[in-house]
C-alpha cells in the first residue's frame, strides 16, 4: 500500500506534473494538422516533417540535462524555468516570419518540452514506491495520450478557423496555468547543489542527430546527387557518435552516463520505448496528410479521426498501470500487446485502402493501445532498476530515448513515404511536391486524372510506411520479451 503521505503529496504536485505533460504533449501533435498550410505557406514540402524533427531533437537533449538540473538544483525550480522555455517557444513559433525562423522557435519549444516530461516523471519516482508508480504513471500517460488525442483535433479547427500560427499561440494561456500550479510545489526535494554542464558531449551529440537527421531527408529523394551530399554527412554522423563515446567515458558529469547503456534492463527497455514513440508520433503526424491527400477528408474532421487513436493510448496506459499495480508484473501486458500492434500495423501495409473510411479509426486504435501499454511499464522498470540515488538521471534516459526515437523514427518513416512515392513515380512524386506548395487548393484544382494518380502513389508510400513500422514495433516486441527485470 502506498503510503498516505505520499499519496497525498502527488495529488498535491499533481495540477503542475499534468500540466506540464499535457503542455509538452500537445505541442507534439497539435501541430499535425496545420502541417499542410504550414507547407504551403512557407512553401515547403518535403522539409516539412522537421517542424516536428526540430521539437523531438531539441526535447532530446533536453532531457538528461534537465533530469541532472532537477537533481542538482530541485525540481521546482527547472519547472519554472521549463515553462519559460516553452512560453517563449509558442510566441516565436506564430509569430515567426520565414521557414527557419519556425524551425528555431521550435528548438526552443522542445527544450521547454523535453525538459517538463522529464521532471514530471521524476516528481512522481521521487514520492511513490515502484509498484505504485505504475498505477499513477498510467494516469499521467492517460493525460498525455488525451493531449495527444486533443491536439490534431485543436489544430485542425484552429488552423481552419484562425490560421496555423493559432497552434503555438492558444497554448500560452495553458503554459500560464502550469506556471501557477507549480507555485504550489514544495520547496524541498533532491538538490546536491552541483552541477557541470558536459558542453563537448552536448555538442557533439547535437552533431550526430542532425546529421543523422539530414542523411533521412537526403536519403527520401532517391537520386544519385542526394547520395553524394548522403555520404559525407553520414561519415559526420558516425565520426561524432565515435567521439561522443570517447569523450562521455572521460567526462565528470557526462550528458549520457554509459552505465545508462550497458545495464541490460535499461538499454532493452529504452530501445523499447524509442521504437514505440517513434512509430506512435509518425503515425499523429502523417495520418492527416493520408486522410486529406487520399481520403479526401475535410480539415476540420481529421483531428476527430484520430481521436479514437490517441483515446486508446490512454486506455492501454491506464490497464496497464492498474495491471503493474495488482500483479508487479511490468512487462507481462506490453510482451503481448505489442506483438497485436505489430500485427495491425503489417495488416495496414497490405490493406490500408481496402479499410472502410469509417472503420480506419478504430483499426488504428487498436494498435495504439498496445503502444499505450507500454509506457507505465518503461518508466517504472527503467525507475526500478536504477535505485532512488539515480532516479533523476534514470528518468531523463528514458525521456531521452523516447524523444531521440520520435525525432528519427518521424525521420526515417517520412524517408519511407516519399522515397517510397518517388521510386514507384518519380515525376508524379515531384508534381506532388510542387502542388502541395500551393496548398489544398492548388491540389484541388488538378483535373481529377492527377489527383488520383497523385493519391495513388502517395498510398502506396503510406503502405511502405506502415511495413517499417511493423518491423520497428517486432524489435519493440523482441525486447519486451528480453527485459531481465520481469517484476518490480
Amino acid at each position: 500500500m502506498t503510503d498516505p503521505s505520499a499519496r497525498a503529496a502527488f495529488f498535491r504536485a499533481f495540477p503542475s506534473i499534468g500540466t506540464a505533460i499535457f503542455v509538452s504533449s500537445i505541442d507534439q501533435t497539435i501541430t499535425a494538422t496545420a502541417l499542410p498550410d504550414m507547407a504551403a505557406h512557407f512553401g515547403v514540402v518535403e522539409r516539412i516533417s522537421w517542424v516536428v524533427v526540430a521539437y523531438l531533437v531539441a526535447a532530446t537533449i533536453a532531457a538528461p540535462i534537465f533530469g541532472k538540473l532537477g537533481d542538482a538544483y530541485g525540481r521546482r525550480r527547472m519547472m519554472f524555468c521549463a515553462f519559460g522555455l516553452q512560453a517563449v517557444g509558442s510566441l516565436a513559433s506564430g509569430l515567426a516570419p520565414g521557414f527557419e525562423a519556425l524551425l528555431a522557435a521550435r528548438v526552443l519549444h522542445g527544450f521547454g518540452g523535453g525538459g517538463l516530461l522529464t521532471l514530471a516523471m521524476a516528481l512522481i519516482g521521487e514520492s511513490l514506491p515502484p509498484r505504485e508508480r505504475g498505477r499513477y504513471q498510467g494516469y499521467l500517460v492517460a493525460c498525455f495520450m488525451s493531449a495527444s488525442a486533443a491536439g490534431p483535433l485543436a489544430g485542425g479547427w484552429l488552423t481552419q478557423h484562425w490560421g496555423w500560427q493559432w497552434v503555438f499561440l492558444a497554448g500560452l494561456p495553458v503554459v500560464a496555468a502550469g506556471v501557477l500550479a507549480t507555485t504550489r510545489l514544495p520547496r524541498h526535494g533532491a538538490e546536491s547543489g552541483s552541477f557541470r554542464f558536459d558542453a563537448p558531449g552536448t555538442l557533439l551529440f547535437t552533431i550526430f542527430v542532425g546529421a543523422l537527421l539530414l542523411v533521412l531527408d537526403r536519403v527520401q529523394r532517391l537520386s544519385w546527387d542526394a547520395l553524394l551530399v548522403a555520404l559525407p554527412i553520414a561519415a559526420v554522423a558516425v565520426a561524432a557518435v565515435w567521439l561522443l563515446l570517447r569523450v562521455e567515458r572521460r567526462a565528470a558529469d557526462p550528458l549520457l552516463p554509459l552505465w545508462l547503456f550497458t545495464d541490460p534492463v535499461i538499454w532493452r527497455t529504452n530501445v523499447l520505448a524509442a521504437c514505440v514513440a517513434g512509430v506512435m508520433v509518425s503515425m499523429i503526424s502523417f495520418m492527416p496528410l493520408y486522410l486529406t491527400v487520399v481520403r479526401d477528408v475535410p480539415i476540420a474532421t481529421v483531428g476527430a479521426m484520430m481521436l479514437p487513436t490517441s483515446l486508446a493510448g490512454g486506455l492501454g496506459a491506464l490497464s496497464s498501470g492498474h495491471f503493474l499495480a495488482r500483479t508487479g508484473r511490468n512487462m507481462a501486458l506490453p510482451s503481448v500487446t505489442l506483438g497485436i500492434s505489430m500485427l495491425t500495423l503489417a495488416f495496414f501495409s497490405v490493406a490500408l485502402d481496402a479499410i472502410p473510411l469509417h472503420g480506419l479509426p478504430w483499426v488504428l486504435a487498436f494498435a495504439s493501445f498496445g503502444f499505450g501499454c507500454s509506457f507505465p511499464a518503461v518508466q517504472t522498470t527503467v525507475q526500478a532498476a536504477a535505485g532512488v540515488s539515480r532516479i533523476g538521471v534514470a528518468t531523463a534516459s528514458v525521456q531521452f530515448m523516447r524523444n531521440l526515437g520520435s525525432a528519427t523514427g518521424t525521420a526515417l518513416l517520412s524517408a519511407v513515404i516519399f522515397g517510397a512515392f518517388a521510386l514507384s513515380d518519380g515525376p508524379m512524386a515531384a508534381a506532388f511536391a510542387e502542388t502541395m506548395r500551393g496548398g489544398r487548393a492548388a491540389f484541388a484544382l488538378l483535373s481529377e486524372a492527377d489527383r488520383g494518380a497523385m493519391a495513388a502513389g502517395l498510398a502506396g508510400g503510406f503502405r511502405a510506411m506502415f511495413a517499417a513500422a511493423a518491423v520497428l514495433m517486432g524489435v519493440a516486441t523482441v525486447l519486451a520479451w528480453r527485459v531481465p527485470l520481469r517484476r518490480v
